[in-house]
């Protein structure tokens, strides 16, 4: 992996297409300004500015796999609370140009032996995959037939995500919450015959590097632009305050194209150094 560097301010734009309205990053988290006509965020993620860089230099058209690596401040409105900062470090990978089920568990077997490496040896990796654009919206439908008549019994955020971006109903913290997506319906049952043969790829490459595994149907994470292969690594022995989570990622095939490029696959990964 070589090191890419992108800008600390961005178009807003750039945020949010790509992570998606009805996220808590868009509505809650960004430090965004105009300024000079321009409307400005100060980026509260890497994926977003290194794709946009990606397109830009037309790296497409210099190589048919790009491995980069980043290190450096994000920032997001969060509450003060243990293990959450609105400056934080972050390391993260991205991987262009391969669609394939091998690199999405070269990057999770990759950040285990990392965080092996420095020590945080009780790890739980956790697994899902999300499938394409139209897996999305049909799980999208299914979740919401769940959901509605269970509406009132939600918590507030959830209830103001439920139309517009239900899947981040399954990612909330509040416990009656937690309760009524337990018996939700589980999104790899809406999964299409080839992504389910991506996702039971990744999962032979995984056992084939010894990378202990839980699937997880319950595993969104927060961003939207999230395709197919999902992962969360997590420090199940430390005390870490609001989250256990030191590493998360997942694939963002249909990215680079959104914002002008050609259509190239793509995967990456991010750990909190703070929280490392």
């Amino acid at each position: 992996y070589s090191e890419v560097r992108t800008p600390l301010i961005e178009d807003t734009a750039l945020f949010v297409r790509p992570i998606g309205g009805g996220t808590d990053v868009v509505d809650k988290a960004m430090y965004s300004f105009s300024r000079h006509d321009d409307e400005l965020t100060v980026r509260p993620e890497g994926t977003a500015g290194a794709a946009r860089a990606y397109v830009e230099h037309n790296v497409a058209n210099k190589e048919p796999v790009s491995r980069w690596y980043y290190l450096g401040p994000m920032f997001r409105g969060e509450r003060p609370a243990k293990g959450r900062y609105r400056q934080f470090y972050q390391a993260g990978c991205e991987l262009y140009g391969d669609a394939g089920p091998v690199c999405d568990a070269e990057m999770i077997e990759m950040c285990v032996r990392i965080l092996r490496e420095l020590g945080s040896e009780q790890l739980e990796v956790c697994i899902n995959s999300l499938g394409g654009p139209g897996t999305r919206e049909r799980y999208r439908e299914v979740l919401l037939a769940f959901l509605r008549p269970l509406a009132e019994k939600l918590s507030e955020d959830s209830r103001r995500r439920l139309e517009k971006n239900p899947l981040r109903v399954l990612d909330s913290k509040a416990e009656a919450d937690k309760a009524i997506v337990a018996s939700a319906p589980s999104i790899l049952e809406v999964l299409s015959e080839e992504d389910t043969a991506h996702f039971e790829a990744v999962k032979r490459h995984l056992d084939a590097l010894g990378v202990a595994y839980v699937v997880d149907p319950r595993l969104v994470r927060g961003l939207d632009y999230y395709t197919r292969t999902l992962f969360e690594i997590k420090a199940t022995s430390a005390d870490l305050g609001a989250q256990s989570t030191v590493c998360g990622g997942g694939r963002y095939d249909r990215m680079v194209e959104s914002l002008g490029g050609p259509s190239v696959p793509a995967i990456g990964l991010a750990m909190g150094l703070e929280r490392l």
